[in-house]
């Protein structure tokens, strides 16, 4: 099946596209698509496709109870109170229902309810959350990472020995969450303020990545260095230079003229 390339605007999305994607019968092709879905009637049409319509109320609740509103603050709350509900109803059948399901947004759902596990210790969470970094979606891939992130922090360097071993696998997207993960600042995101101070603990994971043959992971390991150019300049641009004297290679070039694209402002 050819791969759809969506459409630029809301208002363009055909009718029975979006009747499609609220149904959970297929992926969003772009982030147009991916903003205009209606997770509540996703989220509905799910509950009664799996007969679990008793969650909704619960569910609705929390989201309705949101301050503010968006993509990202549904698709949290929605993965939360799945995760109460699944954790409540001993219904560990339904987040497998989630994790491999058609619709890129339900499978977001399912990166929340692992990420908010509090019986889960940070490296059973990333060893779940790595067949979400593999995902063939783009919206799974920068959802994933969100979901776990504030683990991350928490424990941070077990995490980072973790994920270090992450930088050799075979699929690019995995490697790219090692970095991405951790970024210092990153985006739509809280910081992580060791990482802002001690950029150098990230080591175990850039070294690793200097020349890394994925554009994917050279963007992901260059916006990292610039993170950390904000607080940490020279630490940056000391390990650039000697990157360029280790390493001569296209890649390591791309991904040093990233890193210091905010220090040579």
């Amino acid at each position: 099946m050819e791969k759809r390339k969506g459409a630029r605007s809301t208002k363009d999305i055909p009718k029975d596209i979006l009747d499609q994607l609220n149904r959970g019968e297929i992926e969003t092709a772009n982030l147009t698509e991916w903003l205009a879905v209606d997770q509540k009637i996703l989220l509905e049409n799910l509950l009664k496709q799996n007969n679990r319509l008793e969650y909704l109320k619960e569910i609705l609740a929390q989201v309705n109870g949101l301050k503010k509103q968006t993509v990202n603050t549904i698709n949290e709350a929605i993965g939360t109170e799945i995760l109460n509900l699944i954790l409540k109803n001993k219904d560990d059948e339904f987040l497998a229902i989630i994790s491999t399901h058609s619709s890129d947004l339900v499978r977001c759902w399912a990166t929340y309810a692992i990420g908010e596990d509090p019986n889960v210790t940070i490296g059973e969470k990333l060893e779940r959350i790595k067949v979400f970094a593999a995902d063939q979606h783009f919206g799974v891939r920068e959802i994933c990472w969100m979901a776990v992130r504030p683990d991350i922090s928490t424990h941070l360097h077990e995490a980072l020995s973790i994920l270090s071993t992450w930088t050799n696998n075979q699929d690019e997207n995995v490697r790219r969450f090692a970095s991405e993960s951790t970024r210092p600042r990153g985006v739509w995101c809280s910081h992580i303020d060791a990482l802002k101070q001690n950029p150098e603990l990230g080591l175990v994971i850039l070294e690793c990545m200097k020349s890394d043959s994925s554009k994917y992971v050279q963007d992901s390991v260059g916006n990292w260095l610039n993170d950390a150019s904000k607080s940490q300049p020279d630490f940056v641009r000391n390990l650039c230079e000697k990157w360029m004297e280790e390493s001569l290679t296209k890649e390591t070039r791309y991904i040093v003229k990233r890193a210091l694209r905010t220090i040579q402002k």
